[in-house]
């Protein structure tokens, strides 16, 4: 028997099968959801599972928008276009002695002697500049939030926004510097907050919504603006997000692909 559910204004048929009140929730290939559950479980039960899963869901489904898309690609060439907190900068190569990319009057500088290795040294520059930028950041949000991180680090992180661990140390991934500064906060204070709740259940959106009360608005931008971002010469884009990628279990959940938690996302 199969019966349907409403929700965020997508139709999610319910396969209704099997003794165990586990649900189990996958993402089609074509990007439709299908809810499988026992004939006990009350619409109600699968209603709340969808809410706790939002963030997974939004994840999934930006990732396969992002495969079906050409990964954004740069050329190291005057003029190419790097963005950086929101705002494009210029790539500008010139003779000089320097040994690394750095930002002048609103021109991205690579010395051409170190062309070859450019786009290593672009990535270097969002990770250098991006912590110093951060920093004060965190600051404000560790207090809002009233957490302490031990550790906060720039790094490319593949298919995350960001992550978090539970001896406090804070990862974002450089790409996200690419952002304007409320989507960086948004993935910045998404992963602090899972020092506290260290999953996507009511209480970790409760405790973002307090300080963030936009949050559902930014996360909805950050799965607009990722795909449009540059991940590296020859990478492509991690899961939004973050919207930084969600996706705790909760009781009612079965094991299966839904398990992996994306943060930051």
């Amino acid at each position: 028997m199969t019966t349907a559910l409403v929700f965020d204004g997508m139709t999610v048929p319910v396969e209704r099968a099997g003794r165990s009140r586990r649900a189990h929730l996958t993402v089609e290939r074509d990007g439709s959801l299908r809810l499988r559950a026992a004939h006990d479980v009350q619409t109600e039960e699968l209603t709340a599972f969808l809410k706790s899963k939002r963030e997974w869901i939004y994840t999934k489904l930006a990732e396969k928008e992002r495969l079906r898309a050409d990964p954004v690609a740069k050329q190291l060439v005057d003029g190419e276009g790097f963005l950086y907190l929101g705002r494009s900068h210029q790539l500008r190569i010139v003779e000089n002695d320097q040994a690394a990319v750095r930002l002048e009057r609103g021109r991205l500088i690579l010395p051409s002697r170190l062309r070859a290795t450019g786009y290593d040294l672009i990535i270097d520059w969002y990770q250098s500049r991006g912590i110093k930028w951060l920093r004060p950041q965190v600051s404000e949000w560790a207090t809002r939030l009233r957490v302490d991180p031990s550790r906060l680090d720039v790094a490319d992180l593949g298919h995350k926004w960001g992550s978090a661990t539970s001896v406090g140390w804070v990862r974002i991934h450089w790409a996200t510097l690419q952002l304007r500064p409320g989507l960086v906060d948004y993935v910045l204070a998404h992963e602090l907050a899972h020092l506290h709740e260290p999953h996507h259940g009511p209480s970790f959106w409760a405790r973002l919504g307090r300080v963030m009360p936009d949050y559902e608005d930014r996360r909805a931008q950050l799965a607009l603006v990722g795909p449009t971002l540059w991940f590296g010469a020859q990478t492509t884009s991690p899961e939004t997000p973050a919207h930084p990628r969600s996706g705790c279990q909760k009781k009612l959940v079965n094991e299966g692909p839904e398990r992996a938690r994306r943060t930051g996302g």
